[in-house]
């Protein structure tokens, strides 16, 4: 009988959004979990066979596709306005409008992909960024990453398939997650106009390393360095064979301070990009009356805050370990201060012309305001937190 009941729910939940416009390509092989709003599934949405929506925080913008090429599930996840996810598992994820998740995905929670930002096949992300129009190629797993770079839908940052971020060293009793990188940043990245960075496939990075804009990595080798604005970057492992174990690895001042700096240096990234959503992205959609989008950007505030609380977490870990001073955790509560400089919004256009468009006073003023947000939060995090 409980059977009976839930499956005669699902036919009267299925049935409003098909009377709001939501298309269901076929109602018997989607499944609607009863905590899923269904005020967040816009007109327009397709949901393909196999569709699962689960989780109180699922929205699903207009003209979204959802399973195109094969079954999917979106469990608390956000998905803009004509985003699509070809195939797989999203849990925790926020895609803005325009962004791809190619077949076989598995996002899990802090991934963020801006507009145009896309993924081909089997594609694994968790704790990472990629900012406007990043291009990720097949057989990737990312964890605590940051990608920018790129002037347009075009000229974009790409990764070669087949490239792993090595997030993990074994040090001491626990090992080290404390080790996030940035292709780009954001400081700069998100007035898309900077030279695009490239990958290349079958490749790994060892982080934290910083990959300036412009740079390129020939395929086939693992980045155990940092790379320069438009620099040609390739490494050559050298071969070891001695005596070793975790437990003997001792961690230096200077060491650990080299740790501190990565670590603030990439929280300080993560900050600017959440000033920009609360005080940017944010005031362009409520000029826009887009209740929807303001939605999405809030959903990528929140993502932006879980990527903080994760770096902030990951730190820690190791700081205790080796009795070193932590980071405060008041430092995610904290607010840059607001952008006073007089901007012409335009909330006629979309982002990405807007973004190109911007005068260059504006642009200026914008600019200065968000260095100085990256060097007031730095700042505070060095007097806080002593290493």
């Amino acid at each position: 009988m409980r059977k009976e009941v839930m499956q005669e729910d699902m036919k009267t939940r299925i049935r409003k959004l098909e009377e709001k416009g939501v298309i269901i390509l076929d109602p018997g092989q989607v499944y609607i979990s009863p905590e899923v709003n269904l005020d967040r599934i816009y007109k327009g949405s397709v949901l393909f066979p196999g569709c699962r929506l689960t989780g109180t925080r699922t929205m699903i913008g207009s003209a979204a596709q959802i399973g195109t090429e094969g079954p999917a599930a979106v469990c608390n996840s956000i998905i803009g306005a004509d985003a699509e996810i070809c195939s797989g598992f999203l849990a925790d994820a926020t895609l803005l409008p325009k962004a791809k998740a190619g077949a076989n995905s598995h996002f899990r929670a802090g991934t963020l992909l801006e507009e145009y930002a896309s993924t081909a096949h089997c594609v694994g992300l968790k704790q990472s960024i990629l900012m406007y129009s990043v291009t990720l190629g097949s057989l990737i797993n990312f964890c605590d990453v940051l990608i920018s770079g790129g002037r347009s839908r075009r000229e974009h940052t790409e990764v070669g398939s087949g490239f792993i971020h090595f997030n993990f060293t074994p040090w001491g009793k626990n090992g080290d997650k404390a080790t996030p990188s940035l292709a780009g940043n954001v400081t700069d990245g998100v007035f898309l106009d900077q030279k695009r960075i490239f990958l290349g496939g079958l490749s790994g990075m060892v982080g934290p390393v910083s990959i300036g804009f412009g740079a390129m990595t020939p395929a086939g080798q693992v980045i155990r360095h940092s790379v320069a604005d438009s620099t040609m970057h390739s490494e050559t492992g050298n071969r070891i064979d001695k005596l070793w174990s975790s437990s003997n690895i001792t961690f230096s001042k200077t060491r650990f301070q080299k740790i501190f700096d990565k670590n603030v240096h990439f929280l300080s990234q993560l900050f600017v990009l959440k000033e920009w959503y609360q005080q940017i992205r944010s005031q362009r959609s409520r000029l826009q009356n887009d209740t929807e989008l303001s939605l999405v950007v809030s959903g990528a505030v929140e993502t932006i805050l879980l990527c903080m609380k994760e770096r902030v977490s990951r730190y820690n870990s190791l700081a205790a370990e080796w009795s070193q001073p932590l980071l405060d955790e008041t430092i995610l509560n904290r607010n840059g201060f607001t952008m006073n400089a007089s901007i012409d919004w335009k909330p006629e256009q979309d982002y990405d012309e807007w973004i190109w468009g911007i005068a260059r006073e504006e642009r200026k003023a914008l600019h200065d305001w968000v260095m100085s947000l990256e060097e007031d939060f730095k700042e505070y995090c060095k007097e806080s937190n002593p290493v």
